[in-house]
C-alpha cells in the first residue's frame, strides 16, 4: 500500500483539495439559500443542477479530452469551476445558482474524468485495486474535513466561497507538477440499455435508486439542516457523518459480500437504513440522534453502490464490464437528477422530515424490489462472484468504473489461469 501511495500522493492530494472544495459547496449553498430566503422547492432545483451537469459532463468530457487532450481540458475546467465558485455570493438569485450548479457539476465531472485517467496511467494490474481503495478514501477524507472548515465560517458573507475557490485552484498544482506522463484516453462503446437491464435487473433498478438517494444526501443535507434550524456547526456535523458512516462501513460490508449472497446483504443494509431514516423522522435524541441516524443512512447507501456493481457483473463475461458498467452509470445520473427534486417537494409538504421519508421510502424500495428478485434467480456461488472494490459514488466518472473493470477483468484472468494451473497439476 505504502509503494501505491509513493507512486500516487500527488494525485491524491489533488483529489482531496478538490473534494474540500466540492463537500464544502453544497452545505455552504443550503444554508446560504436559507439566508437569502430561497424556499426548499428553489433550493432543490438548484441542487439538481449539479446532478444534471455532472451527467452532461460524463458524456461530452471524454471527446474534450480526445480533440485537445488532458492538460488543456483540465486547466479549461478548473479555471472555470474556480470562477464559478466565486460568483455564487454576487449572483444570489435561484436561476443563475441553478446555471453555476449545472456549471460547476460539468467541470468536476471532468476534472475527476482527467485526474482518474492520471491514476489509472501510475498503477499496475496488481495494484490497481489498491490504488482504487486510496482514491476513495481521498474523497471521503476531503469531504468530512471540508465540513469542519464550512464550521470555522460565516455563510452569510463572501469569505467561505473564497476559500472554495482558493481549495479548487490549489488542487491542480500537485496534480500538474507531478512527473507523470499524460495518460492515453480510452473509452468503450457501452452496451444497450435492455441488454445490461436483462443480464442484471437488480444492478440496472437498484443503482438507478441509489442515484436519487445520494444526490439527495449529497445535494440537500444541508438544506435539510438548515430547514430544521441546526447551527451551522450542528450541520456540518450532519453531514460530515454521513460521509463517515459511507468511509467506515465500507470494509465490513465489502468482506461480507465477498462471502454470502449479497442480495441478502443489499436486504439488510435497506433495513438498517430504513430504520435510521425512522429515527431521524422521529427526531429522537435530538442532535445526537440525528447523526447516528446520518452515520446509518451514509454508511449503507453508499456501500450498496459498489456492491450493485460488483452483483452485476458477476453476470458478465470480463470483457463487457467496462460497457456495462459506462450505462449503469448513466442510468444513475439520471436518478441522481431527481433526487433533489422530490425530496425539496416533500420538504416543502411535511416539513424537514421529508428528506427522510425519500430516503426512507426509497430503501424500502430497494429492498422489497431485492426480496422479489431473489425468488427470480438463483445466487452465484461465493467463489465464482467477482471483487468489492469500494468507491465514492458522489464522484464516479466513466473512468472510475473502466478502472475497476480492468480490475475485475485481470481478477478473471488470473483467476482462470489459476485454475488451469491446478487442473494440470492433477
Amino acid at each position: 500500500m505504502l509503494h501505491v501511495f509513493r507512486n500516487t500522493w500527488a494525485l491524491l492530494v489533488g483529489i482531496s483539495l478538490l473534494m474540500l472544495g466540492n463537500g464544502m459547496q453544497g452545505t455552504l449553498l443550503g444554508v446560504r439559500g436559507a439566508i437569502e430566503g430561497f424556499s426548499t422547492g428553489a433550493m432543490s432545483i438548484v441542487m439538481s443542477g449539479y446532478f444534471a451537469g455532472f451527467l452532461l459532463g460524463s458524456q461530452m468530457v471524454p471527446g474534450m479530452i480526445r480533440r485537445v487532450g488532458h492538460v488543456r481540458v483540465f486547466a479549461f475546467l478548473g479555471s472555470l469551476a474556480s470562477a464559478g465558485l466565486l460568483l455564487y455570493p454576487v449572483l444570489t438569485d435561484p436561476y443563475s445558482w441553478t446555471a453555476l450548479r449545472i456549471l460547476l457539476g460539468f467541470c468536476f465531472c471532468g476534472v475527476y474524468i482527467v485526474a482518474e485517467s492520471w491514476l489509472n496511467n501510475t498503477t499496475t494490474n496488481e495494484t490497481r485495486g489498491r490504488a482504487l481503495s486510496l482514491y476513495m478514501i481521498a474523497q471521503m477524507v476531503g469531504i468530512v474535513a471540508a465540513q469542519a472548515i464550512f464550521a470555522l465560517g460565516d455563510a452569510g458573507d463572501y469569505t467561505l466561497f473564497i476559500i472554495v475557490s482558493v481549495l479548487v485552484s490549489l488542487a491542480f498544482s500537485p496534480i500538474l507538477l507531478a512527473a507523470t506522463p499524460v495518460p492515453p484516453f480510452e473509452t468503450t462503446k457501452p452496451m444497450s440499455f435492455r441488454t445490461v437491464y436483462e443480464t442484471s435487473p437488480l444492478g440496472f433498478v437498484g443503482i438507478f435508486i441509489l442515484g436519487a438517494v445520494f444526490s439527495a444526501l449529497f445535494g440537500m443535507a444541508g438544506v435539510f439542516g438548515a430547514a430544521a434550524g441546526l447551527t451551522s456547526a450542528e450541520i456540518a456535523l450532519f453531514v460530515s457523518a454521513i460521509y463517515t458512516g459511507g468511509l467506515i462501513l465500507q470494509y465490513p460490508v465489502g468482506w461480507l459480500s465477498d462471502r454470502m449472497d449479497r442480495r441478502q446483504l443489499v436486504i439488510a443494509g435497506s433495513v438498517i437504513a430504513i430504520l435510521a431514516c425512522g429515527l431521524g423522522i422521529a427526531d429522537f435524541g435530538g442532535v445526537p440522534g440525528l447523526l447516528v441516524a446520518a452515520f446509518l443512512i451514509g454508511g449503507m447507501a453508499n456501500p450498496l453502490y459498489a456492491l450493485l456493481l460488483a452483483y452485476t457483473n458477476d453476470y458478465l463475461q470480463p470483457e463487457d464490464m467496462a460497457s456495462a458498467s459506462a450505462r449503469l452509470l448513466f442510468v444513475n445520473g439520471l436518478g441522481a437528477i431527481g433526487g433533489p427534486l422530490v425530496t425539496g417537494w416533500l420538504m416543502g409538504r411535511v416539513g424537514p422530515g421529508g428528506f427522510f421519508i425519500f430516503i426512507g421510502v426509497l430503501m424500502a424500495l430497494l429492498g422489497l424490489y431485492t426480496g422479489w428478485r431473489m425468488t427470480q434467480r438463483a445466487a452465484v456461488a461465493s467463489d465464482d462472484t467477482t471483487s468489492y472494490y469500494a468507491v465514492a459514488p458522489m464522484a464516479t466518472t466513466p473512468v472510475t468504473v473502466s478502472n475497476m473493470a480492468e480490475a475485475w477483468e485481470e481478477e478473471s484472468i488470473e483467476a482462470a489461469e489459476a485454475a488451469e494451473t491446478a487442473e494440470a497439476a492433477q
